[in-house]
């Protein structure tokens, strides 16, 4: 039978929250969403993370090198907390930091664990995509793009594993153009496909104190920032979509809150692959 599928509430960011976070202190890097001039755009997953964190009993750090990103997605985590009971932390707190610099990486787990009293959970959702092919991609891109997509999370998770408190959880934000060559942007590729093993050795190094690490790998989402590279590279969403859509912030989202909370307790150094069956079909 035929007919228009209608996407679940948790999809459009609209279901209730459950609880599985209440008591979590989350800290989100990569928290803002990158401006748009649309009336109503779609959130980013760092945003949309941090408000469904919220929305799931978590005290949330919402961390961003833009202040203004940053204050947008805090307000939001406060609004859910609203009429809800307090967690001993600063709800939406605002932590500004440029993961780019070595020493902001410590700073940010530091700075967070203080306003919120103590860490339980970490997302590291920063990256970025300089140059162009293999010819047209210069050693100063290909290393701002690995300081940014690959150092930074090595620095970061390497000062969080020092300050989370045992039990706690770290998620990786990839991206399916670690899976195969499809962006055309090889420092990009390249450093996303870096996160596994970062992962890896993190969860491997956390598991004596019962810290889990993995990663989410989401393929093409609907963002602000997803839009405008689609506008530049109009190839990028051409091909055939299953279920011919993007997925959503908030399916982002609920992947990385299922593996911060206690219902991925076994689940370790993997990477869950969130691209609707796209690489699978070819």
């Amino acid at each position: 039978m035929g007919g228009v599928v209608t996407l679940p509430a948790e999809a459009t960011g609209a279901a209730p929250g459950r609880g599985r976070l209440t008591g979590r202190r989350v800290l989100v890097v990569g928290a803002g969403t990158r401006p748009s001039p649309e009336p109503d755009p779609p959130l980013g997953n760092g945003r949309a993370i941090s408000v469904l964190a919220a929305r799931e009993g978590a005290t949330v750090a919402c961390a961003d090198r833009d202040a203004a990103a940053a204050e947008a997605t805090a307000a939001l985590v406060r609004a859910e907390h609203a009429e809800g009971p307090g967690y001993g932390g600063q709800s939406g707190a605002v932590v500004l930091a440029d993961v780019a610099a070595p020493d902001a990486c410590a700073a940010v787990v530091a700075d967070s664990a203080a306003a919120l009293g103590g860490l339980d959970g970490l997302v590291l959702n920063v990256g970025i995509g300089l140059g162009r092919g293999m010819t047209g991609t210069s050693a100063a891109q290909w290393d701002q793009t690995f300081a940014v997509n690959t150092r930074a999370h090595f620095l970061v998770a390497a000062a969080a594993l020092e300050a989370l408190e045992p039990g706690s959880a770290i998620v990786f934000i990839s991206s399916a153009a670690s899976l195969r060559a499809a962006t055309g942007i090889p420092a990009y590729d390249a450093s996303k496909a870096a996160l596994l093993g970062i992962c890896r050795q993190v969860a491997r190094e956390g598991m004596a104190r019962g810290i889990r690490a993995n990663l989410v790998v989401p393929s093409l989402v609907d963002t602000p920032l997803g839009r405008e590279a689609s506008r530049l590279n109009p190839g990028r969403t051409a091909r055939r979509l299953p279920f011919g859509r993007q997925a959503t912030a908030w399916e982002v989202a609920y992947a990385t809150v299922w593996l911060l909370s206690g219902e991925s307790s076994y689940v370790n150094a993997h990477p869950l692959v969130l691209d609707g069956g796209a690489t699978s079909f070819g």
